[in-house]
């Protein structure tokens, strides 16, 4: 069994490998770990989360190493989770987000770790805030979060991150199928990815009217759009200095109790979903609903009380 708390001690003391191991175990959801938690969250420094979000294409991986080059520049130690689609087979990352960072592998400021989605619905493994919490505790700042880009269930982001980049291209029926996504909702920066290419404005544009009528947030502003070419870095310190800006509106009264309430939200399911598959009926439950003869409801009742539990 690994030494969690020796872990977390030594990924504090900005030992590179303890957080690796530290960062796999809560991969693994290691023995022992639900245990650690109080005290990886209380390690925290304040880190701030940002997740960078939209559909495949749209060059998101591309423009988190032109932020990270941004912020290296500024002397800031970056913690990078790239959210990859899962083997069917292994249940591994399968994308290799980390080969498109290579130009950072040797810099000891940069931690990039791939983990698999594992089937999570909203493109975000389930040990992905954890695995956060343990960057933010080594005492980087911000942490990224790149999802797998699988569409509408993108929204998940939202509910874990402070600051949410909604990434768009400048192709044809994009910005509809944002609304579609309600990617748009979500979004506290909107950015036009490609800048460079034909249309670049006019998405822009197109992007800013069905912000007027028909995206955003209620009560909230229309997030502000940026245009960016990742590749020639064109826009990204811009971008950069507009995340930082938003640290402070995210931890604002206002908007830092909503985010909590969804990480407890999250939380429970997670919880609940584990605690009842503990239970000793769940098998029998489960045909109990596949026969018609119980309903999803009453099955969730039953796995969820306090009898029976393997």
């Amino acid at each position: 069994m690994a030494d969690l708390p020796g872990l977390l001690r030594g990924a504090v003391a900005d030992e590179r490998l303890a957080l690796a191991r530290l960062l796999t175990a809560i991969e693994n959801d290691a023995p022992g770990l639900r245990e650690l938690l109080p005290q990886l969250f209380a390690a925290g420094r304040g880190g701030h989360l940002v997740g960078i979000t939209g559909p495949p294409g749209s060059g998101k991986s591309t423009l988190v190493n032109a932020l990270t080059d941004e912020w290296r520049r500024r002397g800031q130690r970056v913690g990078i989770v790239a959210v990859d689609p899962s083997s069917p087979y292994t249940g591994g990352a399968i994308m290799g987000d980390r080969i498109r960072m290579m130009a950072h592998a040797a810099d000891r400021d940069v931690f990039m770790r791939s983990m698999a989605s594992r089937g999570e619905l909203g493109g975000i493994a389930a040990a992905t805030w954890m695995a956060a919490a343990a960057l933010d505790a080594a005492g980087y700042d911000p942490i990224l979060i790149e999802t797998v880009g699988a569409g509408q269930s993108e929204i998940e982001i939202a509910r874990l991150a402070e600051t949410t980049v909604v990434v768009e291209v400048p192709e044809m029926g994009d910005e509809v199928q944002a609304i579609k996504a309600g990617l748009l909702e979500v979004a506290d920066l909107l950015v036009v990815n490609k800048g460079d290419r034909p249309g670049a404005d006019l998405a822009a544009r197109h992007l800013r009217a069905m912000l007027s009528t028909a995206g955003g947030r209620i009560g909230r502003k229309p997030p502000p759009i940026m245009l960016t070419t990742a590749t020639s870095g064109e826009g990204v310190a811009a971008l950069a200095d507009a995340i930082e800006a938003h640290r402070s509106v995210a931890r604002s009264p206002q908007e830092a109790p909503a985010r909590a309430r969804n990480q407890v939200r999250r939380a429970l399911a997670e919880l609940a979903l584990r605690r009842a598959s503990q239970h000793r009926a769940w098998d029998s439950t489960l045909q109990s609903v596949s026969d018609g003869e119980l309903d999803p409801f009453m099955a969730a009742e039953r796995l969820l009380g306090e009898d029976d539990m393997a």
